[in-house]
């Protein structure tokens, strides 16, 4: 085809733009934003259909382009709901090849999101959290002189997009990048809305409700030669919406009568049909086709099948058209604004309405064909079985083996990065596949392919009950794919805060007789064992652990055997057996370094419980080189639901070793994914930990960890589990750090279940107590404190934990410094501090040398007080400890005097990170620094996260602040490069 379509294109979108002039304002206010580094995330434009979104999307991104904004636009289509990613396919569709030239690495990765198929196997087995990344790191290069990313009609997004768009919300793009998005806010995803409200309320997202036109200004502009009554009326059925005002006038110019008053036979705009248009007025778009030839209906129709694929060469090689006739008739319809070009020479109807209700007025069995033809000729054409997947569905009638098995494998390619579209086209295949003899065990494995791709999009729920049939149609040939489904099943119920039916399901299955093969039994044993983990119960299922650890030996089962072994050993360290846990944990370790990561697939979880063992046990280094290995393979694997429980696990590594602003953004890389597997605990864990790690990141006086210990608390309700008791022992920290005792107090008696503290973790209970020793003594109740400093020194005795005797040390310094004991206080404070050392805590050191250095000032002590001063802003400066050299601060003119000089967060860096700092602050980009000091922009950016790291900034701003306030002078002693 050679004729130029594009050019016969009005505008974007062939209507003048009515009124608006305050809504266009407030773009023109966002661009001058952007361009300053202040503008919102997302500008969020909603109204009914056809109101007018996307044509304010269209003059905005006329004005971005001509401020010199690349401007990307990118559409959600009705009938392709299911196609992974679509709409940023379609956005990234308008990018210039040559853009990505310089980052070819990350287009590489990013190739779900930009619709290019994988060209190797680690692509199909990227997780889809990992993809979101790559994603922001694309658009934030892209982004460097100003990016705009235009998303219309996202009520139709698929689930995909709708998450990749949440991530976007909650993870700025560390750039000058706006997303714009247009939807119908009363058909847009509840996910969706809930992410915009809330970024709304935080200042993230620009919201612009559409209402309806003026009457004035609707009439002079759209029909200015009809007579003032006849519009009028119009104007009054249309109820002020544009699309439905000029399909009312293209029916009245086209000869249909109008009458006044209540005989006028278009009605008021109410009820809704397919398309989103009032059904009174839903035939009169079709109207538009009553001139069309037969040939010139057969293209439109065509078209509204095909979607993003409807392109000449697609049109002339499935229709019934000679080429001259195809050429001339799109022709025609491009001229009556019909049908419109976008990017990639594809075809379009003029509306997403015109689309649905073309679509839905061709007879089945036609559109059945157009849908089978469009799939084989893109089979033809080499395309990917998801990119035929749509056409397959659709035009599937009864079980056809070819077909299904494209579906099938478009499936598997998506599972990683689209787990909703993955069970959606697995539910087709299931729905046709017969209910045989023959086919029931491949219909068995199918079911829990689909319900562990239910599970990894968040529908917990429907993956359980899906795994509840599995179970209860599966015969005795059905041991393996039953036994599968029972142990998913448990996890499901776990994720759902139900563990107890967890257990009983379990029990209920290894009771059961005959009973499982001693294969099956170790993997039910490791289940029953987990969600007696969960459910602070450990000794009850300490029996059934020991028999399936002696089962897996008894079978050769290294991976069953390193299994149980991690499970024992958490379930040892979590009871406070420290001696049996290190021997546990020891063989763990011992046989899981030795395994293969392939043969590690299915111990990811167990990576997982011997890193929080590790942690237990204070063993920093050890659990976070496990919980790393365990997100590796998790993130290869698929088990999403493991990722965030990894990387909690080495987030809390780092900040007990005073990392806090890694471990801060190994918690908020946590976060997005604990919510999108929609398990409430794991969710309230994440933001638990999250809550300590915030509490040691920020200045004193922030709320910010004060409000994650909240959220945390409210989602797990009234649960007993260990995940919902940490939910609350974080938030009785926040509050002691917000300076509300009783609150905390309170907090941490709900953790434990009562004043009997049974359902804190017995092998952390005398830090726990060290704290409600601190709130008792704010509080004036000295018999409490000293009941909770007598049990934690008692508890603390039975355990080889170094952490725990430095708490009973705080503890027992605090209520003798409130005794008025200074020099008794101080000792213990220091010998503290040297616990905690010890244990390799080099945060909690440096805290407990901060509280020794005022009572060592206060017993008489200056210079070593100053000396303990020192170390202690030293270890919080280089680990980003900001709530610390806040505290330090405060304490600096009392415990050190005039001796020392001011804070300076910026006295640690080199001479090349100050070098770059200054630069920052002048308002340089990473790219400029890059030229202008001979480096590449990559290892610009790993200064910058030194930088961030030493001064305990997070942003660019922030930085610039800091060195403002301390003046250009370099730091003396900055001379490495």
């Amino acid at each position: 085809m050679n004729v130029p379509y594009s050019g016969l294109t009005r505008n974007a979108s062939g209507t003048p733009l009515v009124s608006r002039s305050a809504e266009l304002e407030q773009l023109d206010a966002v661009i001058d934003r952007l361009h300053r580094g202040d503008a919102p995330v997302i500008v969020d434009i909603t109204g009914e259909a056809g109101i007018g979104k996307s044509r304010l999307m269209g003059e905005f991104r006329r004005r971005a382009r001509e401020q010199g904004v690349t401007v990307l636009y990118g559409q959600a289509t009705e009938y392709e709901r299911h196609t992974p990613f679509q709409p940023f396919t379609d956005a990234f569709a308008d990018l210039d090849p040559l853009a990505l030239s310089p980052v070819s690495e990350l287009a590489e990765a990013a190739s779900p999101v930009l619709g290019r198929p994988a060209s190797s196997p680690a692509q199909l087995h990227a997780d889809r959290f990992g993809l979101y990344r790559t994603t922001a790191a694309l658009l934030a290069h892209l982004g460097r002189e100003g990016l705009v990313v235009a998303l219309d009609d996202l009520h139709w997004a698929d689930p995909s997009s709708l998450e990749l768009l949440d991530y976007l919300i909650r993870h700025p793009v560390r750039a000058p990048v706006l997303l714009v998005i247009a939807r119908r806010d009363r058909q847009t995803a509840t996910s969706l809305a809930a992410a915009l409200t809330r970024g709304v309320d935080t200042g993230a997202v620009l919201r612009l409700e559409l209402g309806p036109l003026a009457e004035r200004e609707c009439v002079e502009r759209l029909a200015p030669d009809l007579p003032r009554g006849h519009a009028a009326e119009l104007y009054a059925a249309s109820e002020g919406n544009p699309l439905y005002f000029l399909a009312l006038l293209h029916a009245h110019r086209d000869g249909a009568p109008v009458r006044r008053g209540s005989a006028l036979p278009y009605g008021p705009a109410t009820g809704s049909s397919s398309g989103g248009l009032p059904t009174r007025l839903g035939s009169l778009p079709l109207d538009e086709l009553t001139p069309l030839t037969p040939s010139q209906r057969r293209i439109v129709e065509d078209i509204a099948v095909l979607g993003d694929h409807a392109t000449p060469a697609l049109l002339g090689q499935i229709g019934e058209h000679g080429e001259t006739e195809l050429d001339g008739d799109i022709l025609t319809l491009i001229r009556r604004d019909l049908v419109r070009t976008c990017s990639g020479g594809r075809l379009t109807l003029r509306h997403p309405v015109i689309r649905a209700l073309v679509y839905e007025s061709i007879a089945p069995q036609r559109r059945i064909g157009i849908h089978r033809r469009a799939a084989a000729e893109l089979a033809r054409a080499g395309a990917s079985a998801g990119e035929r997947a749509h056409h397959i569905e659709q035009s599937l009638t009864g079980w056809d083996p070819d077909a299904i098995a494209v579906l099938i494998e478009a499936a598997e390619q998506v599972k990683p990065t689209a787990p909703a579209t993955c069970a959606h086209w697995l539910e087709a295949v299931l729905r046709l596949l017969p209910d045989t003899c023959e086919h029931a065990a491949r219909r068995g494995e199918l079911t829990l392919l689909r319900a562990r791709a239910l599970g990894a999009s968040g529908a917990l729920r429907e993956s359980r009950d899906l795994l509840h049939e599995v179970i209860s149609a599966s015969g005795p040939d059905d041991a393996s794919v039953r036994t599968d489904a029972i142990a998913l099943c448990a996890v499901m119920e776990r994720h759902l805060g139900r563990p107890r039916e967890a257990t009983a399901l379990l029990r209920r299955e290894l009771s059961r007789r005959p009973p499982p093969s001693p294969r099956h039994a170790v993997s039910l044993g490791l289940e029953l064992g987990l969600s007696a983990l969960s459910t602070a119960c450990y000794p009850d299922a300490r029996e059934e652990v020991a028999h399936t650890l002696s089962t897996a030996r008894s079978l050769g089962d290294e991976i069953g055997e390193t299994s149980a072994l991690a499970l024992a050993a958490m379930g040892e360290a979590y009871e406070g057996e420290i001696a049996a846990a290190r021997a546990f944990a020891g063989r763990a370790a011992a046989m899981a370094d030795a395994l293969t990561d392939n043969d590690l697939f299915t111990l990811c979880e167990s990576l997982a419980r011997l890193g929080w063992t590790e942690v237990f046990l204070e063993a920093y280094a050890d659990a976070e080189r496990h919980a790393d290995r365990g997100v590796k393979i998790a993130r290869r694997s698929g088990q999403i639901h493991l990722i965030p429980y990894l990387l909690i696990c080495k987030a809390y590594a780092h900040l007990q070793t005073c990392r806090v602003p890694s471990a801060l953004e190994l918690a908020e890389e946590a976060e997005p994914i604990a919510r999108a597997v929609g398990s409430g605990e794991l969710l309230a864990f994440t933001l638990g930990i999250k809550s300590l790690i915030l509490l040691y990141a920020h200045l004193p006086g922030d709320p910010r960890a004060l409000a994650a210990g909240e959220e945390a608390v409210a989602l797990v309700g009234t649960s007993d589990s260990w995940w919902a008791s940490l939910a609350w022992v974080a938030l009785a920290y926040s509050a002691m750090a917000a300076g509300d005792p009783q609150r905390a107090r309170e907090a941490m008696l709900r953790a434990g279940g009562g004043s009997e503290l049974r359902r804190l973790q017995p092998s952390a209970r005398p830090g726990y107590l060290d704290l409600l020793v601190s709130t008792a003594i704010a509080t004036g109740d000295l018999e409490n404190a000293e009941r909770w400093a007598a049990r934690a020194r008692e508890e603390a005795g039975r355990l080889d934990l170094p952490t725990q005797r430095a708490a009973v040390l705080r503890g027992t310094a605090a209520l003798a410094a409130h005794r008025g004991d200074t020099g008794a206080a101080a000792r213990m404070m220091a010998e503290a501090a040297q616990e905690y050392a010890r244990s390799g805590s080099s945060l909690r050191e440096a805290h407990a040398l901060l509280l020794a250095a005022r009572l060592t000032k206060a017993a008489g002590d200056p210079s070593r007080a100053a000396a303990m001063w020192r170390r202690a802003h030293r270890l919080a400066s280089f680990g980003g400890a900001r709530l610390l050299t806040g505290l330090a601060e405060r304490a600096r003119p009392v415990v050190v005097e005039d001796e020392f000089e001011p804070l300076n967060e910026l006295a640690t860096l080199t001479a090349r990170e100050w070098e770059i700092a200054r630069l920052v602050a002048e308002g340089l980009t990473s790219q400029a620094i890059a030229i202008k000091l001979y480096l590449s922009p990559r290892t610009v950016e790993t200064h910058l996260s030194r930088i961030y790291r030493k001064t305990g900034v997070s942003s660019r701003a922030g930085l610039a602040t800091l060195v403002a306030r301390h003046g250009a002078d370099q730091p003396v002693h900055g001379t490495r490069p």
